[in-house]
């Protein structure tokens, strides 16, 4: 992959940048305290595996569902007005459940619902995210303001928020949803704050097209282009094993781990840890392995995370494992949202990206149900079992294909499309 920061003094990335940074900081850290907060309320109303993850499967199934309109409407609107909104719907969402848990109102059908409303909305925050950095900052800069994006997410969303979420919740089950809140609140503000066009420019033939004659030119890019074909479908499958015990972790971290809600939310924790080391070197680090060489050791590690998690009843091990796993997890997010931003054309991002979505997380609802199944009828390792099995074939199938010659065969191609 080509990679322009190895010039000694790389470009001022902009304020426009810092002002989404900052959006980003603060409502990846409301996410962070809010999510972790969700499964440990699922687990104080039951204990039954399939129930807790059918939590996991009502905020992953929109994924299943919305992603190839949320892109078309993205390469429609203004993006920015997209995000800011979006964002003030989710705060209303947090808000609410936070209410209701203080009413002690709260169930499982309750839960479910707000959280499938929450991942819907994620189908248009996600991709609508995902297209503006391209407009405000420079093509040779996407690798680097990534790895900064990646690396707040993942400080914030896996590392402060986390061990914040699981104190809240042990004063009182209110309080993460109400931080949740008020974060994603001064989120949409900043974003409505950004200077700039965020609308791209449409031929009358185009504002003239169909929704979905639209989304079919979307989808038609993708599969056409094999690498991108292969990491979608790779993607598909990683998430689709992770879902499965993901799904059930925090049933794992309290049965098999003995762990409490603070230790849970330490082992998170540890998975953050790793991001926030990638995310500082993820640049120098695709410099000097290629991206070919960065994503294959990537699935070796996931791989060796599944096995280990199945192994092990020490939650020390477990913490170690989840570190490497979250510093392989933002490398390959920083080397492939940054080939799709690199090489897409920007009118066609909003619905590449949904239709690299829609397989590439979706599958992470299906996981989910399949996960709490399989741990309910063989045990909490079943998952992890399932995971090391279907990442093993993977790893066979796509290591051919992610080959040197083909990234740099699809940058050229991109070169002349972009």
């Amino acid at each position: 992959m080509h990679n322009s920061l190895s010039g000694p003094t790389p470009p001022a990335l902009g304020p426009e940048f810092r002002k989404l940074w900052a959006s980003s900081a603060v409502s990846n850290l409301g996410d962070g305290v809010a999510v972790i907060a969700a499964p440990l309320l699922a687990v104080s109303l039951t204990r039954d595996p399939l129930l807790v993850a059918g939590l996991t499967f009502a905020q992953r199934a929109p994924w299943l569902l919305f992603p190839l309109i949320s892109g078309a409407l993205v390469d429609r609107l203004d993006r920015r007005q997209v995000l800011g909104f979006t964002a003030a719907f989710r705060s209303a969402l947090l808000g609410l459940l936070g209410l209701a848990a203080l009413a002690d109102v709260m169930s499982i059908p309750l839960l479910y619902a707000v959280f499938f409303l929450l991942g819907t909305a994620e189908t248009i925050f996600d991709p609508a995210s995902v297209t503006v950095l391209p407009t405000i900052v420079a093509r040779e800069n996407l690798p680097r303001a990534n790895a900064r994006l990646t690396g707040t997410t993942t400080v914030l969303n896996g590392f402060a928020g986390p061990p914040i979420g699981g104190f809240l919740f042990a004063v009182a089950a209110a309080l993460p949803f109400l931080v949740g809140g008020a974060a994603y609140a001064a989120a949409a503000v900043l974003i409505l704050s950004l200077r700039g066009s965020f609308q791209v420019e449409r031929d009358e033939d185009a504002r003239g097209a169909r929704l979905w004659s639209e989304i079919a030119e979307g989808v038609r890019w993708l599969a056409g282009r094999r690498l991108l074909r292969t990491l979608t479908l790779a993607l598909g499958v990683m998430n689709l094993t992770m879902g499965a015990w993901n799904a059930i972790l925090v049933l794992y971290a309290r049965e098999r781990l003995g762990l409490d809600a603070r230790g849970y939310g330490l082992l998170i924790v540890g998975y953050a840890g790793g991001g926030i080391a990638a995310s500082v070197v993820a640049p120098r680090v695709v410099a000097l392995l290629g991206s070919s060489r960065t994503l294959r050791i990537g699935l070796l590690i996931e791989t060796g995370t599944s096995i280990t998690l199945a192994l092990s009843r020490d939650p020390y091990a477990a913490g170690v494992v989840l570190t490497l796993f979250g510093f392989h997890a933002v490398l390959w997010g920083v080397v492939v949202t940054s080939l799709n931003q690199a090489i897409v054309p920007l009118g066609l991002l909003g619905r590449v990206n949904s239709s690299y979505t829609t397989i590439g997380i979706g599958t992470t609802a299906l996981g989910a149900p399949l996960g709490g199944l399989l741990a309910a009828r063989f045990g909490l390792a079943a998952p992890f079992w399932f995971a090391a099995c279907g990442m093993s074939l993977l790893t066979i199938v796509v290591w051919r294909l992610l080959s040197g010659a083909a990234f740099e065969a699809e940058h050229l191609a991109g070169a002349h499309t972009v």
